[in-house]
């Protein structure tokens, strides 16, 4: 008896770091493997993420092309990502993503390791084709409105390695799935030469106007004018 438990437990704590554990394993994997870049993942995941965007492409009118502006939107308590393209007949959803798994509470990241996803107004700073969460897009948080906010000594004490990313585990970024991951990844690829904005929103204000009250600040009406006025400029699909 004492052997089974002994078996199950190691099982249990093997599947538990298997799931938590990809920061760690996953640059040892890749490495061995050989380091992949953007344009070898971007070629092989290409054809089968076209097939599956190409219906909402067409009908947002990019026949046969992608957009070469984009806009991803995040709303924390809908758990949604969404995608826009904008060209000169405006903007337009183009397809929504449910997160495949959430941490934190509404409300704006504040230091390293609370867990929260950040809230405001920020770019893509880069595609990681390398990623432990198979793939991913870096978010430029801490933007300049998060540091004017900060009650820290030392800035990096903020935290700053959030993603878009695929699998379901999280702790602070968003993950979305393999499959999606691949779409985003792709339709970002095509327009990051146009400056990606990303929008992270505690909720869709376009549908509940009511700012949360957030603990321990007094400056969340600041930043959710900021983040409604961006969310005023798309459409309420």
């Amino acid at each position: 008896m004492k052997k089974l438990i002994f078996i199950a437990g190691v099982i249990i704590i093997i599947i538990v770091f298997l799931i938590l554990g990809r920061s760690i394993y996953m640059p040892f994997v890749n490495k061995v493997k050989g380091k992949e870049t953007v344009d070898s993942r971007i070629e092989n995941i290409q054809e089968n993420a076209w097939n599956r965007l190409e219906k909402n492409l067409n009908l947002a009118g990019y026949k046969m092309d992608y957009p070469k502006e984009i806009i991803l939107v995040a709303f924390k308590e809908e758990r949604i990502l969404q995608v826009y393209a904008k060209n000169y007949n405006g903007i337009k959803m183009i397809k929504e993503y449910p997160f495949t798994s959430y941490s934190g509470e509404l409300g704006p990241k504040l230091k390293e390791g609370d867990r929260q996803i950040p809230e405001g107004i920020y770019e893509v700073e880069y595609l990681n084709p390398n990623s432990s969460y198979y793939l991913s897009i870096k978010v430029s948080y801490p933007n300049k409105f998060d540091k004017s906010k900060t009650e820290l000594t030392n800035v990096s004490d903020m935290g700053g390695d959030i993603f878009i990313h695929g699998k379901s585990v999280t702790i602070g970024c968003i993950p979305i799935g393999d499959e999606t991951i691949e779409e985003v990844f792709l339709l970002t690829q095509k327009a990051i030469n146009n400056n990606v904005k990303v929008i992270i929103s505690p909720r869709d204000f376009r549908i509940n106007s009511n700012y949360p009250k957030i603990k321990n600040i007094d400056w969340e009406n600041e930043l959710y004018e900021r983040i409604n006025n961006e969310l005023k400029t798309l459409p309420n699909n």
